[in-house]
């Protein structure tokens, strides 16, 4: 009989429990080691910076950036950010409410002074004028026939007066005539009493003396008519001038009614009051337009604004801290925001006598030397203020081509120091790299930069024409969109490997 079969086996029982427990364990340790090298994968850019930041050095790169000439000329002198405005700008509107009946601009249209912008409702105007016009004529008339009745008057007072002296002379020789007659008279008397002349000689002297007295007062009674019909002359011709002073005041009230009337009618008009174009149309036909317009009404208080582009100047609004820099009539380059390859030269025109408190600036206008058609209101600009003697300089060609532009910090010396600036206080003109050499080009000095590619830096000897408000020129050396190390370490050689930090451009 075989008596090991019976044995119990005790090891086996034993081990059962670890061998549980080494089953278990093997899975989690299989997960967390996928966890981890999950974790290793997906933050793999991650570890790999935080062990380069450990080991190279860190630094920050700039790019070299290619601006425009007139953008490369504001980096030096004070420069300041503002608009093109009109010095003449208007919003027409009419003298009186009313409603428009006609429109005749569009935006953009040139329009010459006095030109009919817009009418306004105007046929009962129109209508009194008609009729102020009207009495005018005819109160010109009444003048023509109060004269013509003052100058008849003064001819038929010329007769009255002609009549008058006749019978005046009349008189006079009637009254000779009468004492002639008494003299003979007398004489007959005589003669009969001495017994030489008879009673029909006597009698026929008193009969002739008698008819000529009575002639006398015949003719004195048609001088002292004649002399009443004069006066009545005279007080005619005297009606008749008051007539004619009357009818040229009555002509005078219509003539200022008239023009009233007319003054009336041309408040219906809104006029251009000088050339110009206009720039915006507020209001369309068949709306109400009044000067009083008051906001939140249903009126519109202007029909169209104008602008004489002939006045365009310059505005800026230059910090308080550098308004020592602008002077009236200094000279300035002008750059607009739409435009940056042109630049335009203008001088200093008027600086406001008052300061914005809130932004702690100054106004400032200039006007363009040279204005031209791509001039807009409102369009943003800026100003660089020149010192007086480089304007000679201003004049060259601005408009060769781009220059590149890098910040001050990336260039060192030979010697490891920062770069002294080659150019500072020189003309901004000199900056915009648009002289030739041997034309009063500006001299190159010469520096050293850190070009950076795939981590490491190459150390390059760059030329640049000067440095300015933080940045510099580049005349040779450097390529556009090429990186640059800033403010590099003294340490730091051509051909190291650094570890870039991401820059905010």
């Amino acid at each position: 009989m075989d008596v090991e079969r019976l044995r119990i086996d005790r090891s086996s029982r034993a081990s059962g429990p670890r061998r549980r427990r080494r089953r278990r364990f093997v899975p989690k340790l299989v997960i967390a080691l996928l966890l981890v090298g999950a974790a290793g994968f997906f933050f793999r850019d991650w570890i790999a910076d935080r062990v380069a930041q450990a080991r190279l050095p860190i630094v920050e790169t700039a790019l070299v950036v290619r601006r425009p000439p007139a953008s490369a000329a504001a980096i030096a002198g004070t420069a300041a950010n503002g608009y093109v405005v009109a010095r003449v700008r208007a919003a027409l509107s009419a003298d009186a409410p009313g409603r428009i009946v006609e429109m005749n601009v569009e935006e953009g249209q040139a329009v010459p002074k006095g030109f009919v912008v817009a009418r306004l409702y105007f046929e009962e105007h129109e209508a009194a004028l008609r009729r102020a016009e009207s009495e005018v004529d005819a109160g010109k008339a009444g003048l023509a026939r109060a004269r013509a009745e003052k100058e008849s008057s003064k001819a038929a007072l010329r007769e009255l007066e002609s009549s008058f002296a006749a019978a005046n002379a009349s008189v006079r020789e009637i009254e000779a005539d009468r004492e002639l007659a008494r003299l003979q008279l007398d004489r007959a008397d005589l003669l009969f009493e001495q017994g030489i002349a008879t009673v029909e000689a006597r009698d026929e002297a008193r009969a002739r003396f008698e008819v000529v007295d009575a002639r006398l007062a015949t003719a004195r009674a048609q001088l002292e008519s004649a002399e009443a019909a004069l006066e009545e002359g005279r007080a005619r011709v005297t009606v008749a001038a008051a007539q004619v002073e009357e009818a040229i005041a009555r002509i005078e009230a219509l003539v200022a009614a008239r023009d009233l009337a007319r003054a009336t009618l041309q408040k219906t008009e809104v006029r251009a009051p000088f050339d110009g174009i206009v720039v915006l149309k507020d209001a369309e036909v068949g709306e109400v337009v009044s000067p009083n317009s008051q906001a939140g009404g249903s009126a519109r208080g202007a029909v169209a604004t104008m602008v004489d582009f002939k006045t365009l100047e310059a505005q800026a609004e230059v910090p308080e801290s550098s308004i020592g820099a602008v002077e009236i009539g200094k000279p300035v380059r002008i750059i607009l925001d739409a435009f940056p390859d042109h630049v335009y030269d203008g001088r200093v025109d008027r600086i406001w006598p008052t300061a914005n408190r809130q932004k702690g600036t100054i106004e400032v206008r200039a006007t363009f030397d040279d204005p031209d058609e791509r001039l807009r209101p409102e369009m943003g600009l800026r100003i660089v203020f020149l010192d007086p003697g480089s304007a000679e300089r201003a004049g060259k060609d601005r408009h060769r081509g781009d220059v590149l532009v890098v910040p001050e910090a990336t260039l060192v010396r030979a010697d490891g120091e920062a770069p002294r600036r080659a150019l500072d206080g020189g003309p901004a003109e000199d900056l915009d790299g648009s002289a030739e050499p041997g034309e009063g080009a500006p001299e190159t000095e010469s520096y050293f930069a850190f070009v950076v590619r795939d981590g490491v830096v190459e150390r390059r000897r760059v030329e640049v024409h000067g440095i300015a408000n933080s940045r510099a020129l580049v005349a040779s050396g450097l390529e556009e969109d090429e990186r640059l190390v800033i403010d590099p370490p003294p340490d730091l050689e051509g051909g190291d490997r650094v570890y870039v930090m991401e820059r905010e451009e």
